[in-house]
């Protein structure tokens, strides 16, 4: 009798021990079973969002580059979509094709008024911005190194000569360049604008050691590109 009366006084004394005590590190250890399952739940529905995004990105640059088939005429849209413009494959590296012109890629904005009238601004030099951001850096950026330089190459691919866009890729490279020079206008120059206008000029590059006093310079061609209409900046 004695030991069982000193137990219920040590259980009195001690009431955190008893089954009360019990019941609530059963409920914390409850809720803290829930948390981790919720988090290993979250963590594999992530890992199998990336791997499921990896596999269909590696299936459609697979049938991007691959020989044409079904596969790729049927769903050509959708590849294109997905491919171009931040995933375009271009196998230079081994049949590397250096340019043969120098080119400035220049903008100027306009701005709709009163009464149909429009305020055009100055020319704007898109390349000579790449240009200073490029020189002296060690380490400068794709952006700055290609963006503009393969934005124009791939509208010269889809366009040639004329600035009419014929396909649907045609017209995404065509907006796609647009949006460019709009924002790097934004960027820099800052002001209100509707409209873009580019106009390239192309100047060759000689041939190395070639005496440019002894045959008369190739002309310099000059591109003037039709106004886009782009969506409104600083309004």
């Amino acid at each position: 009798m004695s030991g069982i009366e000193s137990a219920e006084a040590r259980e009195i004394q001690h009431p955190d021990s008893g089954p009360a005590a019990r019941e609530s590190g059963t409920r914390a250890v409850d809720r803290w079973s829930t948390g981790v399952l919720a988090v290993r739940t979250v963590l594999t529905a992530a890992v199998i969002l990336c791997v499921a995004t990896t596999l269909v990105h590696v299936v459609l640059v697979f049938l991007h580059v691959a020989p044409a088939n079904k596969v790729s005429k049927r769903y050509g849209p959708q590849i294109n979509a997905w491919v171009f413009p931040f995933f375009e494959q271009n196998w230079r590296l081994f049949a590397p094709d250096p340019d043969s012109a120098n080119r400035q890629i220049l903008v100027r904005t306009a701005r709709s008024g009163a009464h149909g009238s429009f305020q055009v601004s100055g020319w704007f030099d898109l390349t000579a911005v790449d240009d200073s951001a490029v020189e002296h850096n060690p380490f400068p950026s794709h952006t700055s190194q290609n963006m503009l330089r393969r934005a124009w190459s791939s509208y010269l691919d889809t366009h040639g000569g004329d600035d009419r866009a014929r396909t649907d890729r045609a017209l995404m490279m065509q907006r796609y360049l647009g949006n460019i020079a709009a924002e790097r206008v934004a960027a820099h120059k800052g002001g209100a604008f509707d409209f873009v206008q580019l106009r390239v000029v192309t100047l060759p590059v000689p041939a190395p050691g070639s005496a440019l006093d002894s045959r008369p310079p190739r002309p310099a061609e000059n591109r003037l590109l039709p106004w886009w209409k782009v969506p409104a900046h600083g309004k």
